[in-house]
Order: structure tokens, then sequence, then C-alpha cells
């Protein structure tokens, strides 16, 4: 990594942090914001907003031929076995399970909370178009549900989650949550201090007592890590690609990348340096449970034999080789090098589950985490 660089290397984020830790309760600029941002007032928000605003929904069967359709089911899996195990962790304490969604989108993860069987769901994004499919989608839900299910109540808002705060507009003053979870959008929040601070309030301030903070991100660490293996400000494969405005300096508030997932994602984003995000978390008394890679999340939970049929039954993975009946997400035959390597090294018989390779490297940027409420 450059010597210039002000985003610190793992070796040396220990002392790093300990620095913030004596500066924490000090002036928000000290934490390093740049002295130049890309955009000013809301220009950010309004990009975001937008693009998942236009962003269409498609049907199963578009959803399917799409080059990432496994890769996407695999992050979903992932979300799935995070969310199911943090409901069931509070259901043991609670029977009443309120939940927070953080940046809800379209609605993707209402059919978990209906599998937890909460009792209440939030729902907040930026995105208006967004927040009304994800209403319409809860409707349908409910009026297709059996007579005796119970469906837990909803309620359905549009904020910018890093500059506004949800506590204002709650119809309920009073409510408190068990779980706050908030899927692939902290990051959006790293503009600056004040809208991270912002965006952890609105997640920590009204949880209970060991109450959960839950939630995916990219990995800073690794996007530094490809980006410094480059030769050049940019990365990726034939699925992604992320580029820098500049190669070298990273500083911990606004340091600004383009990602671009094919037919999902194509907006800027913010380097989220995970120690700096665990300092802020405390001061609304939240603790770091755990903090893991996709790989590493993926290689511990896939032990567990109904983990690993529920990835069967979503498609996480997709059959090497294809079958009569399909054909590979990619044509290219070097995508499963690594799946014929496995197969002759460890023994294991074709054909197998796998991830193409592009696919592979791309979600291999996240990372997921878990923080508890203390008090």
């Amino acid at each position: 990594m450059a010597e210039n660089s002000r985003f610190p290397t793992e070796e040396h984020q220990s002392a790093h942090t300990s620095s913030l830790k004596r500066r924490h309760e000090g002036d928000p600029e000290e934490f390093g914001s740049p002295p130049k941002k890309v955009d000013t007032g809301e220009g950010h928000s309004q990009k975001v907003a937008s693009h998942y605003n236009t962003l269409q929904e498609c049907g199963l069967a578009e959803r399917s031929r799409s080059r990432i359709v496994h890769m996407r089911n695999f992050n979903n899996w992932m979300k799935s076995v995070l969310i199911g195990e943090i409901v069931e962790k509070v259901r043991h304490e609670r029977r009443d399970v309120a939940v927070l969604d953080l940046g809800c989108g379209k609605g993707g993860d209402l059919l978990k909370w209906r599998k937890g069987r909460i009792s209440s769901l939030v729902c907040a994004d930026i995105a208006d178009i967004s927040v009304d499919q994800c209403r319409q989608r809860y409707d349908d839900m409910k009026r297709r549900s059996h007579p005796n299910e119970r469906i837990f109540s909803a309620e359905f808002l549009t904020a910018d989650c890093s500059r506004e705060l949800l506590s204002d507009k709650l119809s309920d003053a009073e409510l408190r949550f068990d779980i706050c979870s908030c899927q692939f959008v902290y990051h959006y929040s790293f503009e600056s201090h004040s809208q991270a601070d912002t965006m952890l309030r609105n997640a920590c301030e009204r949880l209970r007592p060991g109450g959960f903070f839950i939630g995916t991100t990219p990995d800073a660490y690794e996007l530094v890590k490809r980006l410094e293996a480059s030769d050049s400000n940019s990365f990726g494969n034939e699925v992604y690609r992320v580029t820098f405005r500049k190669k070298g300096e990273y500083p911990l508030f606004g340091c600004q990348y383009d990602f671009n997932l094919e037919g999902v994602v194509d907006v800027p984003e913010f380097l989220v340096y995970f120690p700096l995000f665990v300092e802020m978390a405390k001061k609304y008394n939240m603790r770091l449970v755990y903090k893991k890679t996709f790989h590493e999340f993926f290689d511990e939970k896939i032990k567990d034999e109904q983990n690993k049929m529920l990835l069967q039954r979503m498609q996480g993975l997709e059959q090497y080789p294809a079958d009569g009946r399909g054909r590979l997400a990619s044509d290219n035959p070097e995508e499963y090098e690594h799946a014929e390597r496995r197969a002759k090294t460890s023994g294991v018989r074709l054909p197998l589950g796998t991830l193409s390779k592009s696919e592979w490297e791309a979600t291999s940027i996240y990372l997921v985490y878990v923080f508890e409420k203390m008090s």
C-alpha cells in the first residue's frame, strides 16, 4: 500500500483504533473527513435514490437468465442464514419480535421476516418507489396468506436514513426494536462523519438492551487490497467492476468509488473503515459480536445440514457440469477451472455445486457483522 495512504493496513489497525478511542468524543473533523467532497448537500443521496427507483423489478423467469443469478441467490442465502439465526436468538428471550429493516429496498427480505414469525416490522428506505413496491409486496403477501396465519404488522417510511431521524417519523413514538437489519446499505452513509453517525443512531438508538444490529457491507480492506494489486485505479471481472477516484489515499470518510454489478448496482459507494465503525457504535452502547467475510461465514454455516438444504432450495450454487436441461452461467471454460481442480484434488465427484470464478470474486468483497445492544 502506498506510504501516503490514510487508510490503515490491518497490521496497523490496533494502534489506529486506540487513537480513535481517545478522539471519539472530539471534533468530527478529527476522524479524517476529506478536505474536498465529491458531492455537496444531498447530491449523492439523490443519486442512490434515483438509481434504485429506476431499477426495474423483474420476474423470476427473467432473473433466472441473469449472468449473476446464482450469486444473487447465494447472497440471499447468506442473509437468510444471518437473519434466521438472530431472530431465533431473540425469540429465546422474547415472544414478540420487533424489527427495523434499514434500507429495505423493494422488500426482498419480507419472506425472511415472515419465516421468522416476527410481530412487527418497520421498513425504511431513501427510494420512495422502492418503498411503495415494498408495501405492495407486503399487502400481496398478507392477502395470499392462510386465514389462520398471523402476519406481522408493518409500517413503511421514505427517508434518507443518513440525514433524517426515523424517530421523528414513526407512528409510535415509544416503539422499541429487537433487531435492526441493514443489508448492503450502511456503506452509503460513510460519505461523512455526521451521516455515518445518523445512520448508526437510526439503527441502534431504539434497540432494546440485548437487541441486535446486523448487516452486510463491502469489506474495505479487501477492496483496497485489490486496488493496490491493480495496475490502474480500477479492478474487477466480467460481472463486477470497482473504480476509485484516486489510488493510494483512503480517507476515513468520503472515500468514494464507483461500483458496478451486472444488472443490479451502478452507483457510487464509500469505504467503511471497520475499526472506526466499531468505535462509533460504542456511542450507542453497541458491542461487536462478530465480523466475518462472506467466505468465512459460508464455510462455517454450510456445515449445518439445514443450511445446506436451504442453499440447495434457493439455488445459491449452480451445478457443474450443467446437465442436459440447462446451461452454465458463463460460456468461458476458465470460469470453472477451480471446480475441476477441486474435483481432482479433493476427490469430490462431479457434478458439484459452485459459482463461476467471477461470481466468487464478486461476492468475496463483502462481510457480515453483528452488534449487540448492551444497555
